[in-house]
């Protein structure tokens, strides 16, 4: 989003009505609990046994589960505080947005590991004991993060040393565009943002098309592992929205110049919120084994002993 956009975005959130304002931002709020509640209970239920935290591919799941409830937390702390203190600290808004922008960035990276995971265990399963291990899993979470700091804490950098020191003492509203506002950064972000976008999506339709062409892929583990990674795929078209953000929020302010305000709503909650209650759905109620301990959370069964 420009800085046009963003002061259109309080120009017209100025002229919302209070009821208006507030109904969007419960259903914000009750998305976002909801989908939180959903997640500490795949966490739990990660945690307490050890089939799941022993197993790579549950481990990059739950990665993917924490990634995805600190961004919904951070959006949403976000979206209240612009219809409610509209402007904050620099310093606290760099922080904010460095997490969020970690989080973001983490998610689709993620998505193309775990699409990996189900090729070699479709394609190669004679070697997956000692390709997917816990100890290269967990690396490949560092390299995953890793990779995002190197993405955006140049932003930081840039910023630091092209901005006076007031700027950081000033207040304004909470977005990328506004804390981060060196034209440099929005070249190095589109730039990075390509090449995450072509790589990611390399990764999907080769490890898709791999299985979907292997030879024992009609059994029901290949036909499951195609569906998981078209989740996946359809989980990554609507994360990677977020890569072609002030483009298309351009465009709709265009097109919607009347009700860019709702259109932002929109955008917010099918680019940032239904991505992440994506994720609970492909584990948390497909997966027959993870979906039979999280009943006993979900439901406050006690296990038996």
């Amino acid at each position: 989003m420009n800085a046009s956009s963003a002061n259109v975005t309080v120009v017209l959130q100025d002229r919302e009505s209070f009821s208006k304002a507030v109904t969007k931002n419960v259903i914000v709020v009750v998305l976002g609990i909801s989908i939180n509640y959903i997640n500490v209970g795949l966490i739990h239920t990660f945690c307490k046994y050890q089939i799941f935290y022993t197993n790579p591919r549950y481990i990059l799941f739950i990665h993917l589960v924490v990634n995805d409830m600190i961004q919904v937390t951070l959006t949403i702390i976000l979206f209240i505080i612009s219809y409610t203190i509209y402007k904050v600290n620099v310093t606290v808004c760099c922080v904010f947005i460095l997490i969020a922008l970690f989080a973001t960035e983490n998610t689709p990276l993620n998505l193309a590991c775990m699409a990996v995971e189900c090729y070699i265990a479709i394609c190669i399963p004679l070697r997956y004991m000692q390709i997917c291990t816990v100890k290269r899993t967990l690396m490949l979470i560092g390299l995953i993060w890793v990779t995002s700091m190197l993405s955006v804490l140049p932003d930081l950098f840039i910023t630091l040393a092209t901005q006076p020191l007031d700027f950081f003492h000033s207040r304004v509203f909470c977005i990328r565009k506004t804390v981060f506002p060196n034209p440099l950064i929005t070249k190095k972000r589109d730039i990075t943002y390509s090449v995450f976008v072509v790589l990611v999506w390399i990764t999907i339709f080769y490890t898709y098309f791999k299985i979907l062409f292997t030879a024992k892929s009609a059994s029901k583990d290949g036909k499951k592992a195609r569906n998981t990674i078209l989740l996946h795929g359809f989980q990554l078209l609507l994360c990677m929205a977020t890569y072609v953000a002030p483009q298309l929020l351009d465009v709709v302010q265009k097109w919607f110049p009347k009700n860019y305000i709702d259109s932002l709503f929109a955008y917010y909650i099918i680019v940032q919120v239904l991505p992440r209650s994506i994720s609970p759905i492909i584990y948390g109620i497909r997966d027959n084994t993870f979906r039979r301990y999280l009943k006993r959370h979900l439901l406050c069964k006690v296990s038996p002993q």
